[in-house]
């Protein structure tokens, strides 16, 4: 897959968002934020996930694994959020944007050294 050099889109998504953008229920938005899909914060004042997480109507693939990374390093989701939208020495890049552009090893191999 090609690197993407699109801007990262940072809009913030709310659950009744999610629900419209995912054309899910709430019930099943609600479960991909208990397992993994999806990572959000309360950071704007309700809780809301980035939009950039979502790819072509569907969370990104790669996320999931990703957070789970994340959080074994020890990073909370506000943490885990913030790594992956800031530029990253070792990737060269922004990890999110390495991600949508199919580089999960690589984040992934770094996110393990954050420990």
């Amino acid at each position: 897959m090609a690197e993407t050099t699109e801007p990262l889109d940072t809009a913030w998504l709310t659950l009744p968002d999610l629900v419209s953008v995912l054309d899910e229920p709430l019930g099943r938005v609600r479960r991909m934020l208990d397992d993994a899909q999806l990572i959000g914060s309360r950071r704007t004042g309700v809780f809301a996930v980035p939009a950039a997480f979502i790819v072509s109507g569907r969370p990104l693939a790669s996320l999931r694994g990703t957070v789970f990374a994340l959080r074994d390093a020890g990073l909370s989701d506000d943490e885990a959020i913030d790594w992956l939208f800031a530029v990253d020495d070792t990737i060269g890049q922004p990890p999110l944007a390495a991600l949508r552009a199919g580089r999960k090893s690589e984040v992934r191999r770094v996110a393990r050294t954050l420990a």
